[in-house]
């Protein structure tokens, strides 16, 4: 078990502010915790058959009475029907807006589970615990919900701020090694827009990570979700500051979207996501050389991302036109300028987009 002291980073969104809590051993501290952030005494846990599996005993004991729904997880299970299972649910034990969902599980799972909250009776709470690496660092705190449509990620959605949101780097250890990975991915995304010292810090302690030491973990956790929340606080809603955080995921739900999410973790999309961001930078003049060679080197050794020769360019294309960041026809797009500075532009060509692809190698249609 870790030494550090346990870290709780405010989020002070108006009109009602929350925190994220981080600790080894969070998990069995879930019911005093809830109760101090003032989370009411009717709970409800969300999960899926494979995180209940590996964490349901723990949970159970921390919420002896609360009920549980479980859930398909990932990304083909990220639609309606999924939330409609959640509503039936709730409905069926009569949950009123009294009531608390606990979502226990990765990104999807939190997504799923936030979006049933925000919408059944207008809104009730919701608290996120999440289990992967990706989760806790990136899609539990912000107040982003939502489901995928067909055509694109994350169309279907909702801005619903958590009650709380509960981190136990302890949990990471049950992930696969390619899961965990897909989490690291996400780190160097904050570090490579927002702090050097972070890039850094991932940079040199690769080997320390893969062991999940939480000694490793637990500071370069709270080191992203402080960058989050600072984000989040200031841009809610994404009208402008808050769009860094999308940083590698233009090209990336694209990346996801054409392979219709069963070939890549997000993580990983994301990975080539800033590959390509990193390009169309190098080619305008705007990210030196050395810098783009060390986001390349340090996702290199982070580990193997799965093949993309055979995915073509025009697809690429045609699915990042359809992505949300596309507002009045132009696509908002998040450029590294060196590692931990970024700039958000929206004049890149379908030209410079070409090219990035084909350097890091998509098929030219």
């Amino acid at each position: 078990m870790s030494t550090l002291p346990h870290e709780r980073i405010d989020v002070p969104l108006p009109p009602r502010p929350y925190t994220v809590e981080i600790g080894a051993g969070h998990l069995g501290r879930l019911s005093s915790l809830l109760d101090a952030a003032g989370v009411g005494r009717r709970r409800i846990v969300v999960s899926s058959p494979t995180v209940w599996k590996l964490h349901g005993e723990a949970v159970s004991a921390a919420l002896p009475d609360a009920p549980v729904i479980h859930i398909p997880d990932g990304e083909r299970h990220k639609h309606l029907k999924t939330v409609a299972r959640i509503y039936d649910a709730l409905v069926t034990q009569q949950i009123d807006r009294g009531a608390a969902l606990v979502g226990v599980g990765g990104g999807v799972l939190g997504d799923v589970t936030g979006f049933a909250a925000a919408t059944y009776l207008r809104g009730i709470d919701i608290v996120h615990v999440p289990s992967t690496l990706l989760a806790q660092v990136d899609s539990a705190i912000g107040g982003k919900v939502g489901v995928n449509h067909p055509l694109g990620k994350n169309l279907i959605g909702a801005f619903h701020q958590p009650r709380l949101v509960v981190i136990d780097p302890t949990l990471v250890a049950t992930l696969p090694r390619r899961e965990f990975r897909a989490g690291l991915y996400e780190i160097v995304k904050y570090g490579m827009t927002s702090s050097r010292a972070l890039f850094d810090r991932v940079a040199g302690s690769v080997k320390d990570l893969f062991k999940r030491d939480p000694e490793a973990l637990q500071p370069v956790i709270a080191a992203s979700c402080a960058i989050k929340a600072d984000v989040v606080s200031r841009d809610e809603r994404e009208s402008g500051p808050r769009r860094v955080l999308n940083f590698g995921h233009t090209a990336g739900h694209a990346l996801e979207a054409i392979t219709r999410y069963k070939r890549f973790r997000h993580g990983e999309a994301v990975g080539y996501g800033m590959l390509v961001a990193a390009e169309v930078a190098a080619g305008r003049g705007r990210l030196a050389e050395a810098d783009r060679e060390r986001l390349f080197t340090l996702i290199r050794r982070l580990g193997p991302l799965p093949a993309i020769a055979d995915l073509s360019m025009d697809d690429m294309i045609d699915a990042m036109r359809r992505d949300k960041k596309v507002v009045n026809g132009r696509l908002h797009y998040v450029l590294a300028t060196s590692v931990g500075e970024h700039e958000i532009v929206d004049d890149v060509s379908e030209g410079e987009l070409r090219e990035a692809l084909r350097r890091v190698g998509f098929r030219a249609s």
